[in-house]
């Protein structure tokens, strides 16, 4: 019995371990954008090259952000022949866009080595015109790749699945009909990793569905159709008692399937959610999923228990039931996923305001604090946390650092500057982090 016990020990502390080392998948291994690392740099200016260890000329269009394994850091990006739009921040009408951009397009994966930012390789998996338009904001590389080290998946929506090895040597692809989205706004959803099997969720106006990999060839493991219309969330495992969950959100309703693509329960929003955004995350046993569309008059945050069956649909002024631990319909934002960071449950709202509240009973600490008084400040990168500090990285580059707590605590503002909607990687002692232009290693000078 106690040899067990120590063998779990073990186990749970070197999974930790490797864990810290590296970032492999969209917001991290557990999808919460935190870090146990004390080392972790709390100060950054690039203008003082302040604690920037190298900064990194990336090539074309990307918001897929940086994942590492092994020391090597993977990301994606498009680079057109001709000119186009320059991608415009903010929230705002009129960004939509009816047809794809008609410059041909050079679909890469990079791969850049952690300690110099040299190149190790950059490898061109599709020449093509785009068959989707985009919204001005997007661009043909949004999806985060996944890796388990010895594989990298790039995903880039309608012009395809891509897998590499970690030379840059693809070993497989595969290449989906062009599906219509909400708006011509293109795509987004990230591909996650669990076991053997690599998921994609691909909801759109036409024929939307969730299907599975073999990571190693390709073959179509499963697939299973969804009544949903376009979506950006990405996928989540949710790992409790022995069981693994596949969450995936969607407009019409939140769903949970095992890993045979068979749907385990349900759960419809308690009103009207136009745009899905947020990924689902786990943290002191709840499930959390968030749906916060501006222009939708209830932004729901749901708090879900282990061992839901069916539909856990909330009825009419329930706040809470069986498998629901808590409810709001004023704590979720749009773009961004809410972050749980030790008992506290936060949320960045796009317009530039941060929300805390109670991560076990969705208590209100503080509901809506403007986080620049001076000036209206856009958000889409995702907060993140380590060393009892969140950090909110702005469209404008500006990273605003909070003490972490019940209070609403600005400590200070770090500067990478240039249009910014990647989420950081957060590896052993350094932060990953990409805008527009660069990627960047930031660490504290020792």
């Amino acid at each position: 019995m106690e040899f067990t016990i120590l063998l779990k020990t073990l186990l749970l502390i070197f999974t930790q371990a490797v864990a810290a080392e590296n970032w492999s998948v969209f917001r991290g291994g557990s999808a919460r954008g935190i870090s146990e690392n004390a080392n972790l740099p709390l100060e950054w200016d690039v203008k003082k090259n302040k604690n920037i260890e190298w900064k990194v000329k990336v090539p074309g269009l990307g918001w897929s952000s940086p994942v590492v394994h092994s020391g090597r850091i993977y990301l994606t990006s498009a680079v057109s022949e001709g000119e186009i739009e320059p991608r415009k921040p903010g929230l705002y009408f009129g960004g939509d866009r009816k047809e794809p951009i008609k410059h041909m397009h050079h679909f890469l994966v990079l791969c850049l080595d952690i300690e110099s930012g040299d190149y190790l390789w950059q490898k061109e998996v599709l020449a093509t015109r785009p068959v989707t338009p985009i919204h001005i904001k997007n661009s043909y590389a949004a999806e985060t790749p996944v890796t388990d080290g010895e594989l990298v998946y790039a995903y880039f929506g309608s012009h395809g699945l891509y897998c590499l090895d970690k030379t840059g040597k693809k070993i497989w692809e595969k290449m989906f009909k062009p599906y219509e989205m909400r708006n011509g706004w293109g795509t987004g959803s990230s591909p996650i990793l669990e076991g053997d099997q690599l998921i994609i969720v691909n909801d759109n106006m036409e024929d939307s569905w969730v299907a599975s990999f073999d990571k190693n060839t390709g073959k179509q493991l499963w697939k299973t159709n969804r009544e949903e219309p376009s979506n950006w969330s990405t996928p989540f495992i949710w790992k409790h008692d022995g069981i693994s969950e596949l969450i995936l959100t969607g407009r019409n309703q939140t769903r949970s399937y095992d890993l045979a693509g068979n749907e385990r329960w349900s759960l419809k929003w308690k009103s009207r959610t136009s745009i899905v955004i947020p990924t689902p995350f786990e943290a002191h046993g709840l499930l959390y999923i968030a749906s916060g569309y501006v222009g939708d008059r209830e932004k729901h945050v749901y708090a879900i228990k282990p061992g839901a069956k069916n539909d856990i649909s909330l009825k009419p002024g329930e706040t809470k039931n069986n498998f629901i631990a808590w409810y709001d319909k004023r704590a979720a934002p749009y773009n961004t996923t809410p972050l749980v960071y030790g008992d506290e449950f936060y949320t960045l709202f796009d317009f530039g305001f941060l929300g805390c509240r109670d991560a076990r009973t969705g208590s209100v600490h503080f509901d809506k604090e403007r986080i620049n008084p001076e000036k209206t400040t856009g958000f889409t990168a995702s907060p993140w946390a380590y060393r009892g500090h969140v950090f909110a990285l702005s469209e404008a580059g500006e990273t605003y650092v909070f003490l972490a707590g019940k209070e609403y605590k600005l400590v200070r503002v770090n500067y990478t500057g240039g249009m910014s909607m990647a989420n950081p990687a957060l590896v052993q002692d350094r932060l990953i982090l990409r805008n527009q232009n660069y990627v960047f290693s930031i660490r504290e000078k020792r």
